[in-house]
């Protein structure tokens, strides 16, 4: 029988601020050289947002026990809620207290992004219906995305259009980028209603990979994600594209994978889309350049 988790265990940890720093280096994420490009204070605070997102996503990713999973999530709720009312515990919630109240960061966006991670453990995101993986895209990805521009600083509301549509569209190439693993863990992402149209509909997630048809579902998929790079490209006015520079330089590497994924006709299974570090940083300059 599992022992009930009753509070959220705490790292060891001397500075917070070191503690998402260093977990956020570690992580090898295309999220971190962006960041550079903020001023320190903002940048502490998206360190802070990334590590929140990272420790709660490792609690469905890694942690194999369901029922302590969901203890879990259960813990990082009421951490959130400790936040809110100035008694952190944790070295990230910890990090994160000045910046909710410096940009306003909405308390219901951070517990959305659990609600996201909760559809995960719970085992909806097998085979969702288009609506719920939309739904799910919008918690784990477009509310990070709406913390974020509150952080970058804008004024123009035609931003938060912007924000959620390119959550979706993270997400929904990051799905692509990992159906192999993904299926090794039980899990199939892709929506039934395209996957019925490409007769995947009863394949095992172990045996995803390896079914005819799994390219045609990832293209109607792609074209999902493209849409929603392109109304997002076009909903940022030209006043707001230097705040949102980091968001910007992000999504020049996320289209580049998408890209790399369309050239081979979604046929990428033996391997996790990457680039190499000067092929990121070459695209961030691009990124840079369309900012000015």
């Amino acid at each position: 029988m599992v022992d009930q988790i009753t509070s959220l265990p705490i790292p060891s940890f001397n500075d917070p601020q070191q503690y998402v720093s260093d977990l956020t280096k570690a992580s090898g994420s295309s999220f971190f050289l962006p960041m550079l490009f903020l001023p320190k204070k903002r940048r502490q605070a998206m360190l802070a947002l990334y590590a929140f997102c990272r420790e709660t996503d490792d609690v469905v990713d890694e942690i194999e026990d369901k029922a302590i999973a969901k203890q879990l999530l259960e813990a990082w709720r009421l951490e959130v809620e400790a936040l809110y009312t100035g008694k952190p515990t944790h070295p990230v919630t910890m990090a994160l207290s000045g910046p909710v109240t410096q940009y306003g960061l909405e308390k219901k966006y951070f517990m959305e992004i659990l609600n996201g991670f909760e559809m995960d453990r719970s085992g909806e995101m097998l085979r969702p219906s288009i609506s719920k993986l939309e739904l799910y895209c919008y918690r784990v990805a477009s509310c990070v995305g709406l913390i974020s521009i509150n952080i970058f600083g804008y004024k123009d509301p035609k931003v938060i259009l912007f924000a959620e549509h390119l959550g979706q569209a993270f997400q929904l190439t990051n799905i692509l980028r990992d159906i192999a693993e993904d299926g090794a863990r039980g899990r199939i992402y892709l929506p039934k209603e395209i996957l019925e149209n490409s007769n995947l509909l009863n394949v095992s997630p172990g045996d995803i990979i390896r079914s005819s048809g799994l390219s045609d579902a990832c293209r109607e998929v792609g074209k999902m994600a493209r849409n929603h790079f392109n109304l997002a490209e076009q909903l940022l006015p030209r006043l707001e594209r230097r705040h949102m520079r980091p968001a910007i330089l992000m999504k020049s590497v996320y289209e580049q994978y998408l890209n790399e994924m369309e050239n081979v006709d979604f046929k990428h299974y033996d391997r996790r889309v990457r680039l190499g570090k000067m092929r990121k940083i070459l695209l961030l300059c691009r990124g840079l350049c369309s900012t000015f």
